[in-house]
């Protein structure tokens, strides 16, 4: 009995990784979507979303299952409860992904700002950077790999402070102020997805040390909604 609960806890912590594969796809896709300014592209993210929708759910009543029918010891029960987490924040990733996605067809045809297109491209690849080591650190239980997520986090909400602070000027000119409110929303939104990868640091934390405490100070304004 042990061994199959065993085997069944390794098949959904596989599906977890396996989610976070899928979400890093769309991150991916989203980002060359927006750069390209392709609407086919940013179809096929939104579409996408589906699948991670699926296997979240596929994971979450997996899980459920699992402890209707088991009981299990308190190492093993961290590990139920922080695959619940990360199972979240994971979606909730890619329901950015489709935000970016969709604000990104609402100004395709608004020829962007092409510094301020690189500082988003710079934003969303240390997104991406951070979501691989979240994984990562999850998969291999580095406590290490995961408190370091704390100073990418820092580099994303300072490249996100010196974007919107730039767009103020670029406001000024009517011709742009629609592709400048949509793309402050996008900062916010790569920037949310840290914030994210960082929950999912939290929560391997949680798992190698029995104790949950938040990386820093900051608020996570979903977590107390």
């Amino acid at each position: 009995m042990r061994t199959a609960f065993q085997t069944e806890l390794e098949q959904l912590e596989a599906s977890l990784q396996e989610e976070g594969s899928l979400v890093l796809r769309a991150l991916r896709g989203t980002l060359n979507a927006l750069s390209q300014r392709d609407l086919e592209l940013t179809d096929e993210v939104i579409a996408f979303d589906d699948d991670v929708d699926r296997l979240y759910l596929q994971i979450e009543e997996g899980i459920q299952s699992l402890l209707a029918r088991q009981t299990p010891v308190a190492s093993d029960l961290r590990l139920v409860l922080a695959m619940l987490h990360v199972n979240l924040h994971l979606e909730r990733m890619a329901d950015y992904c489709v935000t970016v996605a969709k604000l990104t067809k609402l100004v395709a045809d608004i020829e962007p700002e092409p510094m301020l297109m690189e500082r988003l491209q710079e934003m969303g690849e240390r997104a991406e950077e951070m979501l691989r080591v979240a994984l990562d650190s999850f998969a291999t239980r580095d406590l290490v790999g995961a408190e370091s997520l704390v100073e990418l986090d820092e580099l994303i909400d300072r490249s996100n402070r010196r974007f919107v602070e730039r767009l103020v000027d670029l406001a000024a000119d009517p011709a742009m102020r629609e592709w400048v409110l949509r793309m402050v929303i996008v900062s916010r939104t790569l920037e949310r997805i840290g914030d994210h990868a960082v929950d999912i640091g939290e929560q391997t934390a949680y798992l190698l040390t029995a104790e949950f405490r938040e990386f820093t100070d900051a608020s996570h304004p979903e977590q107390q909604a």
